[in-house]
């Protein structure tokens, strides 16, 4: 009961930290963070308790799900080299840096304690940069290239750090091995993405039930990462993989679940990150507390390993430039290279790798530098943490690198003038050679339907079926019947052909999102009005599409 009151405050929290942020224009999970380990100090609180092997089973396969979905394959095919780089290259060059570093100030540490460090230490939070970048308006371009690194360099450090472990327990050792193991697991891992993404939507086909359908993609990301874990794979990719797929197997006329499910997604990403930074801020204080002395003994060791991973991050911004002018025709300038290396944020699988050091079947020199890891690891994961996410909005106005949703705007305005097009060709097609449709109609469906219900019942005014004389008029009754009939028949063939060009509309957003250049993200939006729009229309019309 008391984890429960603890997990119900923390989210009771994060409300109160999401309505601040949005006030002082600060993002809410450093808010989180800082209240949480508040919080954690005040004498006589009990812990939250949770088993540290669950941490990254309970929030990774969750938050890079609802992150993954934002994307779409053609992003990785476009910047597959500036990805190959980021968060493999990148990410495990820092990591063994930061090793050798570690390595040489502490000699009793031995090269695979070091290398854990490293690998705890290496990869940049897309999570925590993702909630940061939203207040501080960044650009689109810069968010999706570090949202397309965020997504797989937790699995590289996963790796690394667990070869690592499996060195110091004797079951395996660093070498060549270690590359082609994780190339198997990279391939294991797409390969249950793939399966599982169709499995979701042969599933979704057949039921209808929109809550349940929600409930599905709830289910497919954890199952999805235990799948791949339990067979030796990446499970991070396993989850990255299948959130792709399951986005481009989308159906034009899946509006329902698709707008509930994005809505759901939507609270449960910002909980779920709320209780995952506050649960950071609890450990680490905790951390501080139990290490106690050691936490200054071992301060230089930490500002070393601080040192190593901003100058690599700092390195590889810039030298990734090149790279990403042969991927995507991007231009990225010394200003975008300053705000990605500011963006270099560490997070969730720092802290809960951190947590995972085991405190047995280690050596007593090596048991006792256990510590020296530890604080190490929480020491870069505030530095990088806690002040650039506070300083990111100064910064892009230092620069002048704001957001002001100009290019938004042109990509929508462009993908809605797309939809319209295709949505009026529809309708062309089926109804203006036919004359089903009356040229009055035919206005009135490329007004968008404006104004329609007012002027069809234009029609019966003044008209009525009792005569001079009080008494009803059968042949007025007749004229009025028919004329009803037509009208309801009219409707009828307006409201088939709205949905003969939302369905057309909603087709070319769902390809237009998957074209190399389109921002997932503005098509989305696009699609969401399209979406809002058919659930507009009459419920027996809709009823018809599943």
């Amino acid at each position: 009961m008391i984890n429960l009151a603890l997990v119900i405050g923390l989210l009771a929290v994060t409300v109160v930290c999401v309505a601040l942020g949005e006030r002082l224009r600060l993002p809410y999970p450093i808010l989180m963070l800082l209240a949480s380990s508040g919080i954690a100090s005040i004498p006589g609180l009990q812990h939250l308790e949770i088993d540290q092997e669950l941490i990254l089973p309970l929030f990774l396969p969750p938050l890079l799900f609802a992150t993954a979905q934002k994307t779409d394959w053609s992003v990785f095919r476009y910047r597959w080299r500036t990805l190959l780089f980021l968060a493999v290259g990148l990410t495990a060059t820092t990591a063994l840096l930061v090793a050798g570093a570690v390595s040489m100030l502490v000699t009793a540490v031995s090269f695979p304690l070091a290398l854990m460090v490293g690998a705890m230490v290496a990869p940049p939070d897309p999570i925590a940069v993702e909630a940061v970048a939203g207040p501080a308006r960044m650009p689109r371009r810069l968010l999706s290239m570090l949202q397309t690194e965020g997504l797989f360099n937790d699995a590289v450090a996963i790796v690394l750090f667990t070869a690592a472990l499996n060195t110091l327990t004797g079951d395996s050792s660093l070498g060549l091995g270690l590359a082609l193991d994780f190339v198997v697991g990279a391939v294991i891992a797409v390969g249950i993405g793939l399966a599982l993404g169709f499995l979701y939507r042969f599933a979704s086909h057949r039921v209808t039930t929109t809550a349940a359908r929600t409930a599905m993609s709830v289910v497919v990301p954890f199952a999805a990462y235990m799948l791949a874990e339990e067979l030796h794979a990446s499970g991070v990719i396993a989850v990255v993989v299948t959130a792709l797929e399951t986005r481009r197997r989308a159906r034009a006329e899946d509006s329902e679940a698709r707008i509930s499910r994005a809505t759901f997604w939507d609270v449960a990403n910002l909980l779920v990150t709320g209780l995952a930074f506050g649960l950071m801020g609890m450990q680490l204080r905790d951390v501080v507390a139990n290490e106690g002395a050691d936490v200054l003994r071992y301060l230089p060791v930490a500002a070393v390993a601080c040192v190593v991973v901003i100058v690599m991050r700092l390195i590889g911004m810039f030298a990734i430039a090149p790279i990403a002018r042969i991927d995507a025709g991007e231009n990225l300038t010394w200003k975008d290279s300053v705000v990605l290396t500011w963006c270099g944020m560490r997070g969730l699988a720092t802290l809960a790798l951190a947590l995972a050091i085991p405190t047995s079947g280690v050596s007593g020199a090596e048991a006792d530098a256990r510590n020296m890891m530890v604080i190490v690891a929480c020491a870069v994961l505030l530095v990088t943490l806690v002040p650039t996410g506070l300083g990111l909005g100064w910064l892009l106005r230092l620069l002048k690198l704001q957001d002001d949703g100009s290019v938004a705007e042109q990509e929508i305005a462009e993908l809605t003038h797309r939809a319209q097009r295709a949505a009026l060709g529809a309708i062309r097609e089926r109804f203006e050679d036919t004359g089903e449709l009356t040229e009055e109609q035919m206005r009135a469906v490329k007004k968008r339907f404006k104004g329609l219900r007012q002027e069809l019942d234009s029609t019966t005014q003044a008209m009525s079926v009792v005569g001079p004389d009080g008494t009803v008029d059968p042949e007025a009754q007749k004229q009025l019947q028919a004329r009803r009939r037509k009208m309801k028949r009219g409707r009828e063939l307006m409201v088939t052909a709205q949905t003969v060009g939302l369905d057309a509309a909603r087709t070319e957003v769902l390809q237009a999102r998957s074209e190399p250049g389109i921002d997932p993200e503005a098509a989305d939006r696009v699609l969401r009005q399209l979406d809002l729009q058919m659930l507009a229309a009459p419920p027996r019309n809709r009823a018809r599409k599943h």
